[in-house]
């Protein structure tokens, strides 16, 4: 599936490089479970590069730089290619000064965020990281509202440990809408309580975030839903405010194409000592581990834990494809005249 959706980028001219990176990071979004970031956006993606609406081969422009500071524009660079840049010159500086923060504004969607907190975690090094819609994308309804007013805004954290670094990494809504798009495209109802209706009543029909009269998708809290909305608010603040982009705002699209997004990178070994971190987080996640359990469960589970366990079972037996999303990479392939694999 790699080399498939690697031959499809090389043909839309990707350089061969940077198709790399890119399917390589959705491949592996469905290895770990989230296939709502996985294979399912290559058609989408080259949509965009046929439309002009993502760019192949731009540079990463330094917007500003100092010492601890990267403020970054992507030029609708492909969002993978563009943020493991980011991320590479931040963890640099984060070596050396201990915490680095950067900015990414016009940057195509730059997927899965945990495998960024993975890729710092090898280093030693923690991650906080935001993204938003870049405006665009306005499908969360406020508590008590019936119109989208952020987009789905995910946070994710990751920090190493002795052993598997603990990788949090979740939207501040319910799901994500790519996990909706995947219930649409398989035309099946998506789960009860993720949606509600134009009309501010709940349903489980997912068409409609994508026909009119359009719902939205709740924020995450159940009936304490002001909390992932007000997270979810904050990150949107941060992310569009600090890059220079764009906050969520009625004048942009309701379909987004990308992220403008916030790392910050720390060096727990210029904090406390690398050393007593490791003890810290290996400490602690043992002891949460080990926290008797309830009749029925098998083990206690940690953020990474669920990605890792579907990884090594869809590394033995497979990634399963919905046929939408297959009959749309087929179709591609045609288009690109790649040869579509038996």
């Amino acid at each position: 599936m790699t080399a498939f959706a690697e031959s499809l980028f090389v043909a839309a001219g990707v350089p061969a490089d940077d198709a790399r990176v890119v399917s390589r990071h959705l491949v592996d979004a469905n290895l770990c479970g989230h296939d709502s970031h996985g294979v399912m956006r290559v058609p989408q993606y080259l949509q965009f590069l046929n439309e002009g609406k993502y760019r192949a081969n731009v540079p990463l422009d330094v917007l500003n730089e100092t010492p601890a500071v990267v403020a970054a524009d992507a030029n609708w660079g492909l969002g993978q290619v563009q943020a493991h840049r980011l991320l590479a010159k931040l963890a640099g500086k984060a070596e050396t000064l201990g915490v680095a923060s950067g900015t990414l504004r016009n940057s195509g969607h730059v997927g899965r965020l945990g495998e960024y907190a993975e890729t710092v975690a090898a280093k030693g090094l923690a991650l906080i990281a935001a993204v938003n819609s870049h405006g665009a994308g306005r499908r969360v309804a406020p508590p008590g509202g019936r119109e989208g007013r952020i987009s789905t805004n995910p946070i994710c954290m990751g920090v190493p440990t002795a052993t598997d670094p603990v990788v949090l990494d979740f939207g501040t809504s319910v799901a994500a809408e790519g996990k909706v798009r995947v219930h649409f495209q398989k035309n099946e109802p998506a789960p009860a309580g993720w949606l509600i209706d134009a009309e501010g009543q709940p349903t489980t029909n997912p068409a409609v975030l994508y026909q009119d009269p359009r719902g939205t998708i709740l924020p995450f809290g159940g009936s304490q839903a002001y909390k992932g909305f007000g997270l979810g608010l904050l990150l949107d603040l941060l992310a569009g405010g600090l890059s220079g982009g764009a906050c969520s705002n009625p004048g942009a699209p309701l379909a987004g194409i990308g992220n403008t997004l916030v790392f910050v990178v720390l060096n727990p070994a210029l904090f406390g000592g690398a050393e007593h971190f490791l003890n810290a987080t290996t400490g602690l996640t043992t002891y949460v581990r080990d926290c008797p359990r309830a009749d029925g469960v098998d083990r206690i589970t940690l953020p990474g834990d669920p990605e890792r366990d579907t990884k090594r079972t869809r590394l033995a037996t497979g990634i399963t494809i919905p046929d939408g999303t297959w009959q749309l990479l087929v179709k591609e392939a045609g288009r690109l005249a790649v040869p579509v694999p038996a």
